[in-house]
């Protein structure tokens, strides 16, 4: 089996990030410049570091220190990410994020007992404003996780996690 060309591979994830976000240009911007220094993060040599600790260093500063988004550049994150209002946004660099998944704001995805127990979010999961995922958990395809829900166990795919907040009525009554 033959690798694929890299730079195809990044401009399917570059086109899948910009229709993912058509009326976020703010989450435009923070991706590509995401994408960049994922770029020159993987890049061997003198050449790519240098180019790691130009781009890679500004995208830090400005996303973390000036928008509020913690996003790091090792962070391993499908195509189409989705960040809607991105403020307040925490993710440790060890979480690996899947393809077509949506962050609101004020998430924080992280560790809870060591630095490398961190969620896996697979493919085409939304998480609400102020949800928390932490520690080695997998959250499913599809699934939902709801405003300022708190998730430190397995979600199965196509699930639903409300906050303990939450107040539910069911259809009769």
């Amino acid at each position: 089996m033959t690798r694929p060309d890299r730079s195809t591979d990044m401009r399917t994830v570059l086109q899948a990030d910009r229709r993912a976000n058509a009326r976020y240009p703010k989450s435009r911007v923070i991706l590509r410049w995401l994408r960049a220094a994922q770029t020159w993060r993987a890049r061997k040599g003198l050449l790519g570091r240098a180019g790691h600790i130009l781009v890679g260093g500004s995208y830090k500063v400005v996303t973390e220190w000036v928008m509020g988004v913690e996003l790091p550049a090792s962070t391993e994150i499908g195509a189409g990410l989705r960040l809607r209002h991105g403020v307040g946004i925490v993710v440790n660099p060890a979480t690996r994020i899947g393809r077509g998944v949506m962050i609101r704001q004020h998430v924080t995805l992280g560790n809870r007992l060591s630095a490398s127990d961190c969620p896996i979010i697979e493919d085409d999961v939304e998480i609400g404003v102020g949800a928390v995922i932490i520690g080695a958990v997998r959250i499913g395809r599809g699934a939902r996780i709801g405003p300022n829900a708190v998730v430190v166990k397995d979600v199965p795919p196509g699930a639903v996690v409300y906050s303990p907040t939450s107040v539910h009525r069911s259809a009769s009554g």
